[in-house]
């Protein structure tokens, strides 16, 4: 869980994480916490979309209009935005409203920002996302797909960013996702319940301790969350420097093929989580390791399920499935030439967890 937070947090683009657990066992808490990790970004202060003054590309209609005028725009440090999403949000709630009795008297385009200008470029929670109108949690994740937001109505439109890093959490015994929405998140994570009693008595001391002394406590733990913020700094500068060959792209698709995955988001989910796991490490290149990862938090919620659907999960059929493609290709870059039954038996190897 925390992992795929983290590498949410070093890149946007991955396309948010859902969190599946039973009550109590600290889904809300993680995510919350993860608003501390990241580190201060600068914005547009006249901006209420949080535009990046680094990347005017990606501006809303609102700063383009004001830049061409010629008025002055200053820019501001601050923290990251940790937004809450209420269950009963509409979509107009979400996505923001346009003033369309303004724009026909007075042709001025209005626009009143949603959850999702506020969430731009910050952290996006949905407690209970499984409880949430479909139709809602179909807008946030194409926003968390597409990084923009676009309202149109009676033929005026206004667009501004809407790239966050998208949190769900759910409770599976209150109901499911439909299965095209669980397609949508880019990853997925199952936590359970601590039972070793050691480890949860070390839950109740760290609780002492901060109910009894919470700056004492903060100061305690300050040096290892500012070790891992800086982590995450330093792995955002260079996760788009990340390099990949064929052989990584085969390997992925070679996984998903074999476990009959409909569509091509899991491929693309894993590439770019792969990439950000490198970049968490230090490193510039991507690693067999940085995909096995990548798909153990991208590939069991697409998993299909059913009477007539065999399609099964287990990490050591995976990793022997990318060694088989290892030796197969060697160190070259080209399509690898299948060994005689080897391959082939490697993608469809299915091994019960």
């Amino acid at each position: 869980m925390k992992r795929a937070l983290v590498l949410n947090a070093i890149d946007m683009r991955i396309g948010g994480v859902l969190i599946r657990g039973e009550r109590g066992t600290g889904k809300s808490t993680a995510a919350r916490a993860l608003a501390a990790l990241l580190p201060e970004i600068d914005t547009i202060a006249e901006s209420p979309f949080g535009d990046d003054p680094a990347r005017p590309e990606t501006w809303s209609d609102e700063i383009r209009a004001r830049q061409e005028r010629g008025e002055p725009l200053t820019v501001i440090r601050r923290k990251i935005r940790f937004v809450d999403l209420p269950v009963s949000a509409t979509e107009d709630r979400v996505v923001g409203t346009l003033d369309i009795e303004k724009a026909i008297q007075k042709g001025e385009r209005h626009f009143d920002p949603g959850v999702l200008a506020n969430a731009n470029r910050g952290i996006l929670y949905v407690d209970e996302v499984n409880l949430l109108d479909d139709h809602v949690v179909d807008l946030l994740l194409d926003s968390a797909a597409m990084g923009i937001n676009v309202v149109e109505r009676e033929g005026i439109s206004f667009s501004h960013p809407a790239r966050f890093i998208l949190i769900g959490t759910m409770n599976p015994e209150e109901g499911d996702l439909r299965p095209q929405l669980l397609d949508r998140f880019a990853l997925s994570v199952e936590v359970h319940g601590i039972t070793d009693a050691a480890e949860r008595m070390e839950i109740l001391e760290r609780h002492i301790a901060y109910e009894s002394d919470p700056e004492g406590f903060r100061r305690r733990w300050a040096s290892a969350e500012q070790e891992l913020s800086d982590r995450i700094a330093a792995a955002r500068e260079i996760v788009d420097e990340v390099t990949y060959t064929r052989r990584d792209l085969y390997t992925i698709a070679a996984i998903t093929s074999g476990l009959h995955i409909d569509g091509h988001r899991a491929d693309l989910v894993i590439l770019k989580t792969a990439r950000a796991q490198a970049a968490f490490e230090g490193r510039k290149h991507v690693s067999n390791a940085d995909i096995l990862l990548a798909a153990e938090l991208a590939i069991p919620h697409r998993l299909k399920r059913g009477p007539f659907a065999d399609a099964q999960m287990s990490m050591a059929a995976l990793e022997e499935q990318v060694e088989q493609i290892a030796s197969e290709w060697g160190e070259g870059d080209e399509t690898p030439e299948p060994a005689e039954g080897g391959d082939q038996q490697a993608v469809k190897k299915k091994v019960t967890l």
